[in-house]
């Protein structure tokens, strides 16, 4: 059964953000400044790992597909919504808009599984430093990349297939800045129950469980430090699950708040300013949360910037 014969509906309104009229030119200016951060940031990340050889390491080969994954995660909601801004045409065809929800929610994922495996990296590396070498092989963090990358493809693939099924009538207006996979379920006139239950197993798949994991991981890696109640050791392993930490509590705090956690008093507004914080700030705070609290990030930056200065004169 082809899509036309699906829908009525051949696109959709996206209203974009809540923001006045007169407010639009600053907000534009704000949100493409980010955008561009959140680029040249993460493509300076993944640079930075690919020319130092000091940062061939598990850690950093996770932190570049991050990378990688934050840019694309980024560009698919933030170039529709910077162009809604300066053009006001909030259209976007009916398969733009699965499109897009399916690149959405396979990047969300995404980035949901390459968080954990960072997790697991740093509890191996603190609570079994003499075994690390040999349990985070190369050829194990592949598989953990490549694993997350298959799960989070099938996952938003079922999404995208099961709401190709469902017919949309008369509404087509999408309260969001994207197209959010929940505002098209209460759009459709369709039974969206087994969408819904999806959504709950899945979510429970890609989102909490990774995030249960991730606990687990830090409540390991805090039983471990406190054994060993040394002020350099506790500094060190702050140093080195601070950053990561800060990344855990930004992203699944967001999606957590929007998606898990429904409350009667929750508007379209809040949920929106939620919905910024995982898809724009969160990619954006990234380089600098890795690079600035990060010596090693800071030296292969030295050492690039040095390279530049010596080759320019």
């Amino acid at each position: 059964m082809t899509v036309e014969n699906q829908s009525s509906v051949s696109e959709f309104l996206l209203l974009g953000l809540p923001i006045w009229p007169e407010q639009q030119g600053v907000f534009f200016a704000l949100f493409l400044g980010m955008y561009l951060t959140t680029v040249l940031g993460n493509l300076l990340i993944i640079l930075l790992i690919r020319l130092d050889s000091r940062l061939h390491t598990p850690m950093y080969f996770f932190l570049s597909h991050l990378a990688l994954t934050d840019i694309t995660f980024s560009s698919v909601t933030v170039p529709k919504m910077l162009m809604i801004m300066q053009t006001k045409r909030k259209s976007i065809p009916y398969a733009g808009c699965l499109s897009q929800t399916y690149f959405f929610i396979f990047l969300a994922d995404l980035d949901s599984f390459l968080i954990t495996s960072m997790a697991y990296d740093r509890y191996v590396a603190i609570c079994h430093p003499l075994h690390y070498t040999t349990i985070m092989s190369q050829s194990v963090c592949v598989k953990l990349v490549l694993g997350s990358w298959v799960i989070a493809c099938a996952c938003a693939l079922l999404h995208t297939l099961l709401l190709a099924q469902l017919s949309f009538c008369a509404d087509n207006t999408i309260p969001y800045f994207f197209c959010d996979l929940a505002a098209l379920l209460k759009l459709s006139c369709s039974d969206t129950s087994l969408n819904q239950l999806v959504i709950f197993t899945a979510g429970l798949t890609a989102i909490m469980l990774p995030f249960v994991c991730i606990l687990v991981s830090y409540g390991h890696i805090g039983a471990t430090i406190l054994r060993v109640p040394s002020a350099k050791g506790i500094c060190k392993a702050l140093s080195t699950c601070g950053s990561h930490l800060s990344v855990v509590t930004l992203y699944y705090g967001a999606i957590i708040g929007v998606y898990f956690l429904p409350s009667s008093n929750s508007t379209n507004d809040s949920n929106i300013i939620a919905s910024v914080m995982y898809t724009v700030v969160t990619p954006m705070l990234n380089p600098f949360i890795y690079s600035l609290r990060n010596k090693d990030m800071k030296g292969a930056l030295r050492k690039l910037l040095s390279k530049r200065t010596y080759s320019s004169n």
